[in-house]
């Protein structure tokens, strides 16, 4: 023992001694070793956890050159390396017990285009869907097709030869590779691209360290072609790593060594840079969605489909379908995906055209329709209906739902989750459906559930086994299963890995190849990297070293779950639950999923970033014996509370390490934008966590002032309403706001209302019982209770005054209920006493209010939807049965009059980010109403503006406040005239009069003008 923390000083000191040299040498780009980035890239999409000894972030070619270079010098001789895209692997391709080299957060420049010729050039970090929106106007797009697209980068797609959707087709991601940049481990830079042999062999003869790469991979693959070509299986899918086939073409002319980078796994050489060919796009599209009565039947029945001459075929079995309609994205594909009356779908095949003129695919697509009429009418082959869609964005949301599949299944109850680790097998497609049936007895001999889903067309079937892994005899019965599925794969003439690589599995290597070419393959080990430190024990070993492979049993990410008790993973299940598949990494600006990843590209500031560092942080807590529910409900009762003074104290210890300061630096980059509620698929919900973990972080040590503040803002708000113009001046007050910004740390306050809100609205119009009881039962069926919220009452009273307004003019007798704290304020800071106590006063009200049987209607989102979420959370079973709708949710249940005599007009909707994540409906609703107006409303995609409640108001986030809104907001406030730009949010409504002068007005003031 005493010898292994020896040994763990000395690699400490030699990775401080590393990380000051390399920041000594140039090296321009970031250096981490704190535990937080450390953890959060322990991880993958895989079941395996290894933390690695720092990671390196590069901003160039020659920082990574640097890195290399460094490392080549004694004493680093020892160091090991890892490069890192996406973090998408499914086996653990990038993960490593060395350093990590990450190329995704700055490498991500497209460089060069060249239209005439229909290349690209791009940096490894370049992500696929960032890739395709740059070539779309050129008429383009770089073709392999992959579920992780939005978060996958063109490094990793290259080091596994991803592929995907289409790849019959399309191919895979080396068919595309024109030529790579790349550095092996000593820093020498190797590029490489396809030449005629003459040209590659007048390079095997030059005295470099390449030229020996060229001269032994060119005899290795010649002389052993005839093995190689009988060995390697003849599949779409062959993913071997190395590919030592097609480094030749079919006449021995040509010679590619990128062939052999390609599917590599960054075990031969870091790419850096990549010139790519590119496929024009085709710009007709239909889809047709095949309806089965059984999987078995989607399944056999596929290989008439590849026949119909479709670009793809991809397949989803009734699990994911029942997972699917579950979700949040059902909503958009519910319309194209139709339940059968009386008959029950258990799978479905979605068969794609594309073409160039819609002559070209629509003689393929009306025999195919023809044929499937024939065999429903004749009850046939299992279909039992079909749907067709020639809409692009319809096509777009089939796929998402889809490229859905792997995070649905990780969203089932109970402690098995499905897990990859035989999930890519790939067999001859004309073999699929007898192989996947021995497959399912295999699973079901084990009483195991799983869902499947892929691509038939290609013989490839993503299959997920659900386990345990904390359960030590599970984590065994993945080994047995997983050697099976070897053997079944043989048996059917497949491979285990056809589209996610090795990893972890590289064990099976040897098995696969057999003993000759396996040689071969250590021997190219040996030529790239002699010593084995590029990914370690992937695929292969160097044939001079004893250094042993990775192995399916490796550490798994269950070893660190173990630790933590099972009442405490019950409690917080939701960050327990995160299965990584990395959803929340979307890189497109107008999603609104997590807007502190996207302004800061640090994956701890992710939901899954947080998830780990919030389940590291409960291991760790556990180990000491802290009973942290205990804690969580002495402190929400108010029972043994820290003094000032201790808290004081613990706060002055600032060189005792405590990982709480590394997770809570994370959490305060979280907007509590609440998109991950919904966005992601296994729903891990961070807002909710995050301030479970403040409210015991801040038992500890003393919380800022702000924080009180915020806290106590809607107490304040009803007395500073009395005295608007005084308060409204203080904030004009250069002192006031010097004292503002630099002792409390906020900046940009909204100013309240110069009239408050009893002055606007008549009194009778305000709620009380007495005033409720003296309307008539006429009057009484009329009523509809608006509740009101800090934000639009004292901040924006003319918007509850034009909802009093509009409500009459519907018909309706509005009430404006007496303000009553929500709470939210003190929920985001994590005072989650006070929440309590805030949540149980409102709650109260609000029940005895709903006794009425009258609608609750109140006006911002994130207020409204934190009774239904945070409320449901702290008061468990006592929040009682009422129920406040948003303004859109209520005028969609009633009957608003169609005027068609109005003038034509046209307005663009900015939506509330909270409000789009939970409730994707509401554009569409908002757009229903205004046409019954005779008006259009343009809805458009946005992410997060940037201030999310008091997030932009905070000193601290300008930089990211503004860089938010910029992305993603500023131009479609910019290019939309004033008098027709609207926006649901508050916070939206703050930002963007923060930054262009003119505060949007909300739907709702837009509609009572149009009903005068």
């Amino acid at each position: 023992m005493i010898a292994n923390i020896s040994q763990q000083d000395s690699a400490n000191e030699l990775i401080t001694l590393y990380h000051a040299k390399l920041a000594e040498s140039g090296f321009s780009g970031d250096i981490d070793t704190s535990y937080a980035t450390r953890l959060v890239t322990s991880t993958d999409n895989s079941i395996y956890q290894e933390v690695p000894q720092a990671v390196i972030f590069p901003k160039s070619n020659r920082d990574v050159q640097l890195a290399l270079e460094l490392a080549q010098q004694d004493p680093f001789l020892s160091l090991t390396f890892g490069p890192r895209g996406g973090g998408t692997g499914t086996n653990g391709q990038s993960l490593t017990p060395g350093i990590v080299i990450d190329l995704s957060r700055h490498m991500r420049e497209i460089l060069e285009i060249n239209e005439q010729e229909g290349w690209v050039r791009v940096q490894a970090g370049v992500i696929k869907d960032q890739l395709n929106d740059f070539l779309r106007p050129y008429g383009y797009f770089f073709s392999p097709d992959l579920s992780t697209s939005n978060r996958a980068t063109i490094g990793g797609m290259i080091n596994t030869d991803a592929s995907g959707q289409g790849s019959l087709v399309y191919g895979k991601t080396s068919d595309h590779v024109l030529g790579l940049k790349s550095y092996l481990v000593d820093g020498t830079e190797l590029n490489t691209s396809k030449l005629a042999i003459d040209k590659a062999e007048l390079l095997a003869e030059q005295n470099s360290k390449t030229s020996q790469i060229y001269a032994s991979v060119i005899d290795i693959c010649k002389n052993n072609r005839d093995l190689i070509v009988e060995k390697f299986p003849r599949l779409n899918r062959f993913l071997t790593g190395y590919d030592l086939e097609n480094v030749f073409d079919d006449s021995l002319t040509t010679f590619d060594l990128s062939r052999i980078i390609t599917g590599s796994e960054g075990s031969l050489a870091v790419v850096t840079e990549a010139k790519l060919n590119l496929t024009p796009i085709q710009p007709y599209k239909t889809l047709i969605n095949i309806k089965y009565d059984s999987f078995e039947s989607a399944l056999r029945n596929s290989p008439f489909l590849v026949s119909a001459k479709a670009t793809s075929v991809e397949t989803v079995d009734s699990k994911v379908l029942g997972l699917a309609k579950e979700d949040v994205i059902w909503h958009s594909v519910s319309d194209l995906i139709t339940d059968v009356p009386n008959i029950d779908m258990q799978g479905l095949n979605m068969v794609e055209f594309n073409g160039r003129s819609e002559a070209e695919i629509s003689e393929k697509v009306d025999s195919l329709c023809h044929r499937l009429d024939q065999l429903i009418e004749n009850k046939e082959a299992g279909v039992i209906g079909y749907q067709l869609t020639n809409d692009k964005a319809d096509i777009l949301k089939i796929y998402a739902m889809r490229k859905k599949s792997v995070g649905l299944l990780g969203n089932v109850k109970g402690n098995k989750k499905p897990l990859a680790f035989a999930e890519d097998t790939a067999v001859p497609p004309e073999n699929l459906a007898d192989f996947i049936m021995e497959f399912r007895a295999l699973l079901d001999s084990y009483n195991l559930d799983y869902g499947m889903f892929g691509h038939v067309d290609a013989g490839v079937l993503h299959v997920r086994p659900a386990l345990d892994m904390c359960d030590p005899e599970q984590e065994k019965l993945l080994r047995v299963v997983s050697d099976k599925v070897v053997a079944l794969t043989a048996k059917y003439r497949g491979l285990m890995w056809g589209e996610h690589g090795k990893g972890y599995r590289s064990e099976y290597g040897p098995e696969f190849f057999g003993e000759t070419l396996f040689t071969e393959l250590r021997k190219i080990k040996g030529l790239f990297d002699k010593h084995n430190r590029l990914n370690p024990g992937k695929i292969c070993t160097s044939l001079d070293s004893n250094e042993q492979l990775v192995s399916v049993d490796g550490q798994k990410r269950a070893w660190f779950d173990r630790a933590i008790p099972t009442t405490v993973k019950s409690h917080y299940e939701a960050p327990l639950n995160c299965n990584g598949n990395g959803l929340c990494f979307n890189y497109d600006d107008n999603s609104p999923m997590c807007p502190s990843y996207k302004v800061t590209k640090d994956r701890r500031n992710s939901p899954k970033g947080r998830a780990g560092l919030f389940k590291e942080w409960l291991r760790l807590q556990s180990n000491k014996g802290i009973d942290l529910i205990a804690i969580e409900k002495q402190l929400i009762n108010n029972e043994n509370e820290t003094t000032w003074w201790e808290r004081f104290l613990n706060s002055r210890k600032k060189k005792e390490y405590d990982f709480s300061h590394e997770v809570k630096a994370s959490m305060d980059e979280c907007l509590a934008c609440k998109a991950c509620t919904t966005a992601c698929p296994i729903k891990v919900d961070v807002p909710t966590f995050r301030a479970k973990f403040l409210n015991f972080y801040y038992s500890r040590y003393n919380r800022p002032l702000k924080d009180y503040l915020v806290a106590n803002i809607e107490s304040a708000l009803p007395y500073f309403a009395k005295f608007p113009k005084l308060i409204n001046a203080l904030q004009d007050n250069r002192i006031a706001n010097y004292v503002v910004e630099n002792l409390i740390g906020y900046v940009d306050s909204p100013k309240l209302s110069n009239t408050q809100l009893t002055k606007l609205v008549n009194s009778k119009f305000f709620y009380s019982e007495s005033t409720f009881n003296r309307l008539s039962d006429h009057e009484q069926q009329q009523v509809i209770f608006i509740v009101q919220d800090p934000f639009t009452s004292f901040y924006e009273a003319e918007l509850v005054s034009d909802f009093v307004q509009l409500t009459t003019k519907l018909g309706f007798y509005p009430m404006v209920l007496p303000f009553k704290p929500n709470g939210k304020p003190q929920h985001v800071k994590g005072f989650l006493k006070s929440f309590k106590s805030t949540a149980k006063t409102a709650a109260e009200f609000l029940n005895r209010v709903s006794e009425h049987g009258r609608p609750l209607v109140g006006l911002d989102a994130s207020l409204v939807m934190c009774y239904r979420d945070e409320y449901k959370d702290i008061l468990q079973q006592s929040r009682g049965d009422f129920s406040v709708q948003l303004v859109h949710e209520w005028m969609k249940t009633i009957e608003v009059p169609s005027i068609t005599t109005l003038q034509p007009s046209n307005f663009t909707l900015l939506s509330h980010c909270t409000e789009t994540s939970a409730l994707p409906e509401s554009k569409a609703v908002w757009q229903n109403i205004f046409a019954k107006l005779n008006s259009n409303l343009e809805t458009v995609s946005t992410g997060c503006c940037g201030m999310a409640g008091t997030y932009g108001h905070e000193l601290q986030n300008q930089e990211n406040s503004r860089a938010l809104y910029d992305s993603s907001w500023r131009s479609h406030v910019e290019n939309t005239p004033s008098e027709q730009l609207l926006a649901t949010g508050f916070s939206c409504r703050c930002q963007v009069k923060r930054f262009n002068g003119d505060k949007p007005k909300h739907p709702i003031q837009v509609l009572n003008k149009l009903l005068d």
